[in-house]
């Protein structure tokens, strides 16, 4: 029995988030690893939670949206993951920078379920690039 996959559009936002969540990890630990430069596991979690964190995504998003990197859709998408309830509290940060996390996570994984392979590069290259401006060198 086969099953289709819903359009990205149909699908509840923290889902999105959480394959958002899931695309983005991925990125930056193979990001991390073909750098070359973090090779022990415990700097690699360190530096991975740089890029990671629920204060980084929402920075990131933040840039894009100042930058206008989104798109109506994609903007859309996001506001939708921001204003989900998730039912869960964050632990180390406030509420209006996780809420804006889940919304970063959701745009990563509409964009992946799309699927739009160039479009998802732009905004994972943009997403490592804002965190390097922001630590003050590359990574």
């Amino acid at each position: 029995m086969e099953t289709r996959m819903k359009h990205p559009l149909e699908i509840n936002s923290l889902a999105l988030a959480y394959m958002g969540d899931a695309v983005y990890e991925k990125h930056i630990r193979h990001y991390l690893l073909a750098s070359g430069r973090v090779i022990r596991p415990h700097q690699l979690h360190r530096t991975a939670t740089s890029f990671v964190s629920a204060k980084a995504q929402s920075y990131i998003i933040q840039q894009m949206l100042q930058d206008q990197l989104l798109t109506e859709e994609e903007e859309a998408v996001f506001k939708r993951g921001r204003n989900a309830k998730s039912g869960t509290v964050p632990k180390n940060t406030d509420v209006q920078t996780y809420k804006n996390a889940t919304g970063f996570e959701a745009v990563i994984g509409y964009t992946h379920l799309l699927p739009n392979e160039e479009r998802l590069q732009v905004l994972l290259e943009k997403s490592v690039s804002y965190i390097q401006h922001r630590e003050g060198g590359s990574k």
